[in-house]
Formats: structure tokens, C-alpha cells, sequence
């Protein structure tokens, strides 16, 4: 029996492991999970946006690392890109519907993380402390 490339597709999905090295679906979780990945697509969740624009908007990212997160994105088919001839060249991102199916998921990571900061840092410090304590070499 032959495959249409449909089904040859849906097939493989199935067999999608993310605990396995090579997984495509252990590489796209990876690209996904990045802090700078999760910071983008909630400035770009009101909206287009310029680079300049995100800049502002994430603290802490180098224009090379936001470049390079936007970029990904863009490959991923999560954000798209729009370029328009003019004076400066101006450049607007935005989140694609692709990305926008995402913007679930990662408000439930960030609600969850301001949650339970307290509660981590607590255990953190908690851990630190008995660490600490441990004599080397024992």
C-alpha cells in the first residue's frame, strides 16, 4: 500500500518522542522554551512591533540576542516579518496565527511563575542553606 505524503505525514506524528535526542519535536520544544522566545511573543501579543519597539519593551536582551530570538521565530513560522521600504527600512514583527496558538501556553508559564515565586525562592534558599552546611567531600 502507498502513502499519500498526507498520510506518511500524520503516520510520523504519532511516533513524535520528545525525549529522544533527534526528535523534531524535542528540537521545536527546545526553541520554544527559551526565556527570550517566551519574552518576544508577550511584547508581540498586543501587536506588531518594531525592534526598537521590543527593546524597549524586554530589558536585558542584547540587540544581537533579540535578532537571533527573532529570526527563530520567523523560521518557525511563529512571527512574520514586514519590511517597508522608507527611510529608514522599517521593519515590524508580529505574531503569526501560528504563534498566536502558542500565547495559551505560555500565559499559563507565566501566571504559574509569578504564582509560585515565593514558593520557589523559599525552597531555593532553603536548599542553598543546607548545601552550604554539607562539609566537602562528604
Amino acid at each position: 500500500m502507498t502513502l499519500t505524503a498526507d498520510q506518511t505525514r500524520r503516520r510520523a506524528q504519532h511516533h513524535y518522542n520528545a525525549s529522544l535526542e533527534l526528535c523534531p519535536a524535542r528540537q521545536l520544544l527546545e526553541a520554544i522554551s527559551s526565556k527570550w522566545v517566551t519574552l518576544v511573543m508577550l511584547a508581540l501579543e498586543e501587536g506588531p512591533q518594531r525592534h526598537s519597539g521590543l527593546r524597549r519593551r524586554i530589558p536585558g536582551a542584547s540587540q544581537k540576542m533579540l535578532t537571533s530570538t527573532l529570526r527563530s521565530l520567523e523560521r518557525d513560522g511563529l512571527i512574520h516579518r514586514e519590511v517597508t521600504a522608507s527611510v529608514p527600512v522599517r521593519t515590524d514583527y508580529e505574531l503569526t496565527p501560528l504563534g498566536r496558538s502558542l500565547l495559551p501556553i505560555i500565559f499559563d508559564m507565566k501566571e504559574w511563575a509569578e504564582d509560585n515565586m515565593d514558593a520557589v525562592a523559599a525552597s531555593r534558599q532553603h536548599h542553598d542553606r543546607d548545601r552550604a552546611s554539607v562539609t566537602p567531600g562528604h
